[in-house]
């Protein structure tokens, strides 16, 4: 097992944080070929996409089950900004609830996971069953007939904690606000779906690992820059020159018909010097000079039935499922303001895979977490956005590659997912 906690402090505020609801969210002119930077930067919006996005008819990623796989067992989670519980009662049955004492607010759940009968909150002591409901109150008829204590018609039942609505598929726990959001399948769609399951159906996880790290950036950026393979084959040194995802090899944009989700994808091809000696000139990032210590580390074992060796899938509005060669993973985006998002990694492989593939995984997963080969790139360059963003007196940047298209596309020159993606945004949020 490994853990690792990176911190990336926030940038302090800049005039651009001050707009309000008294400013006038008019999208400029140019329709989802422009993105205006208020999207990125104002506080007002934000608060807006917590109750519309994160708290409405979205499913929100708050864990694996093979993370709580025993009753009692619990984690510690999040949908959007809000703490919540994960919890897996004597009957075998999953509930999510507001990490919120019912009584004075106390965030009551302090350990990252463990295994308990109840919760009790460390301020007054009152408890909740596996399930969220109030148990005990102390005190709550008085002491000795002196007085005080709850009123006569206090009903625990009435003062449970907030209980979200649940979901799994395939081993992944989903939770909403909303009553009212679609079933899961239907909410992915079959587009999505269908490499979701490549990943999870059938399959026992088995835990490796976690990382967590916060990034000065907002969080509808990390979904652009997966929804963004004109980047994957200019910005990764190491993508690129080992011939991970190289321009004109076989690679994918998939999108949902809503345009909310996406499937990043991309062959490896089988001869990567012919691949890579076609485009390089194209590749800044391309490095002659690269060469790896151990071969193995790129070695790709075919595990799946799916054309893809590499997947990086964004599912609205808060999880990322990556598929790299053979180490996998999920990334949980927590919002922390406009300017901030903490990301919560677990590195998973199969409770099937051998000492060996166990080894293989663990070696592979250098490519992905915070400091990872590719990780850290997309870190910093999402950094450096939000940066220009909040700095600039610009107002607007623009997405025309591809043209008007929207949604899937067959080409990584192309933003036509990043479009997508705006649009259903744009609708959600009332823009």
């Amino acid at each position: 097992m490994f853990s690792v906690n990176t911190v990336i402090h926030q940038p302090g505020s800049f005039a651009k944080e001050q707009l309000d609801d008294s400013f006038d969210y008019k999208w400029p002119e140019g329709g989802l070929q422009v993105i205006p930077d208020w999207v990125y930067t104002s506080n007002a919006l934000y608060q807006r996409e917590i109750e519309r996005i994160f708290h409405g008819r979205s499913w929100n990623f708050v864990a694996l089950e093979a993370e709580i796989p025993q009753p009692g067992d619990y984690l510690r989670s999040y949908v959007g900004p809000t703490p919540v519980v994960v919890a897996r009662d004597t009957d075998g049955s999953i509930h999510v609830f507001e990490n919120r004492c019912a009584h004075r607010g106390a965030e009551f759940c302090r350990v990252r996971r463990g295994n308990t009968k109840e919760f009790v909150c460390p301020y007054h002591q009152w408890s909740y069953d596996l399930k969220g409901n109030l148990q005990g109150v102390p005190f709550k008829r008085g002491v000795k007939g002196e007085g005080g204590g709850m009123p006569k018609d206090f009903r625990n039942e009435d003062h449970g904690l907030l209980k979200l609505n649940v979901t799994t598929l395939h081993g992944v726990v989903f939770a909403s606000f909303s009553k009212e959001v679609e079933p899961i399948a239907d909410y992915l769609g079959p587009e999505i779906l269908k490499d979701f399951e490549v990943v999870f159906k059938g399959r026992k996880l088995k835990i490796l690992g976690y990382y967590r790290n916060e990034l000065p950036g907002n969080w509808k950026l990390y979904h652009e820059n997966l929804k963004d393979p004109y980047h994957a084959t200019l910005l990764h040194s190491f993508l690129v020159t080992f011939g991970l995802m190289v321009a004109g090899s076989k690679n994918g944009m998939i999108a949902d018909a809503k345009g909310r989700h996406g499937t990043l994808a991309s062959a490896k091809p089988d001869n990567v010097a012919e691949a890579v000696g076609a485009v390089k000139g194209e590749m800044r990032a391309y490095r002659e000079d690269f060469k790896l210590a151990d071969g193995r580390f790129l070695q790709y074992v075919r595990e799946f039935d799916s054309p893809w060796s590499v997947t990086m899938q964004t599912i609205w509005p808060n999880l990322i499922v990556q598929r790299e060669l053979n180490t996998l993973g999920i990334r949980h985006i927590v919002p922390n303001g406009p300017h901030s998002q903490i990301m919560l990694w677990t590195m998973f492989g199969y409770e099937t895979d051998d000492a060996e593939m166990e080894r293989h995984r663990l070696r592979q997963g250098n490519l992905m977490g915070p400091s990872g080969f590719l990780g850290l790139e997309d870190n910093e360059a999402i950094k450096f956005v939000q940066e220009g963003l909040r700095r600039s007196p610009s107002d607007k940047g623009i997405v025309k590659l591809g043209g008007d298209r929207v949604g899937s596309t067959n080409s990584v020159i192309d933003e036509a997912a990043i479009r997508g993606m705006y649009q259903y945004y744009r609708k959600e949020m009332g823009l």
